[in-house]
């Protein structure tokens, strides 16, 4: 895995999660609830903290090549399971499908993500920085 790849994954991670951002607490303001526009928010700031964590893990040397790879995997499918599902849960009132259909995607992607820092971790304690 490139620290390219990362960083340009990490920057569309950052851009888009200020898009859904805006677009939760203006665009959907007047058609969710308010608990729906909380969780709205929790999947923003979780795409956020990840595309943060993408961008050190691209810009840092003390993380292996391999663990990257392995970070980038499960941080992409973990945000795209977890903030995707919590995006669609959120907006469930306005579409056709019922997201509470594959609400357990929702803890499947928050533990890829929790592998992804676990993986950063143990990376860490291995090597000597």
């Amino acid at each position: 895995m490139s620290n390219k790849t990362l960083l340009i994954t990490a920057a569309l991670l950052g851009l888009t999660s200020v898009v859904f951002g805006a677009f939760g607490a203006h665009g959907l303001k007047a058609l969710i609830t308010v608990e729906a526009q909380q969780t709205f928010e929790t999947g923003v700031r979780y795409q956020m903290y990840h595309a943060l964590l993408l961008l050190f893990a691209g810009s840092t040397s003390f993380i292996s090549n391999k663990s990257k790879k392995y970070i980038y995997y499960l941080v992409v499918v973990g945000v795209l399971f977890f903030s995707g599902s919590i995006y669609g849960l959120a907006t469930n009132a306005l579409t056709g499908f019922d997201f509470r259909k594959i609400a357990l995607v929702t803890p499947v992607g928050g533990l890829l993500l929790i592998l992804g820092w676990s993986i950063m971790l143990v990376d860490f304690v291995k090597n000597k920085l």
